[in-house]
């Protein structure tokens, strides 16, 4: 269920004062740690910025968030949520976010109540379940369409997938 990209989350913070005045002081820190961790290493930075009492700073860049955006100005919480989630559960948990548009609780949900496992298709999830679950008698095994019922599943929102690889998709239940 894991697939760890080759970094882990980290964001690039920026001191602003340093920005403003023409300096590029920052620090990259890594975003798969605790909130107020990630905010001494920020504290940290500022300190050692060449403008005496610098203060404010933005997200001017990230790796390893699996194609998630961080906006400039996210908040800590949510990017040290974000970045552990990531770390965690690689491109599954990037797509997740991705398929909930950030929302974190939901894409947490979804991992925890409504996945069903990976597979190569949709299609090959519905042909294990359908198999387990009802006797399809051999003369007619041949004549199910799975592609048509992982089309029809998934056109009527009951089931959605993240693919993370060729032939490699994981399976949720839209609850």
């Amino acid at each position: 269920m894991t697939n760890i990209s080759d970094s882990n989350p980290r964001i690039y913070v920026a001191c602003l004062a340093a920005y403003n005045n023409g300096y590029l002081h920052g620090a990259w820190i890594d975003a798969d740690q605790d909130a107020d961790e990630i905010r001494d290493e920020i504290a940290a930075m500022l300190a050692r910025s060449p403008i005496e009492h610098a203060e404010e700073y933005a997200i001017h860049d990230y790796e390893g968030f699996e194609g998630v955006s961080v906006s400039e100005y996210a908040g800590i919480d949510s990017v040290a949520r974000m970045g552990a989630f990531i770390a965690e559960h690689g491109t599954l948990g990037a797509g997740l976010l991705e398929q909930f548009v950030g929302d974190m609780d939901q894409a947490e949900t979804a991992l925890q109540d409504c996945y069903h496992g990976q597979f190569e298709s949709l299609a090959d999830y519905l042909e294990e379940l359908t198999t387990e679950s009802v006797t399809i008698p051999e003369a007619l095994r041949y004549y199910v369409d799975w592609q048509a019922m992982a089309r029809d599943a998934a056109m009527s929102g009951d089931l959605f997938t993240i693919e993370t690889a060729h032939g490699e998709v994981h399976v949720f239940s839209s609850r």
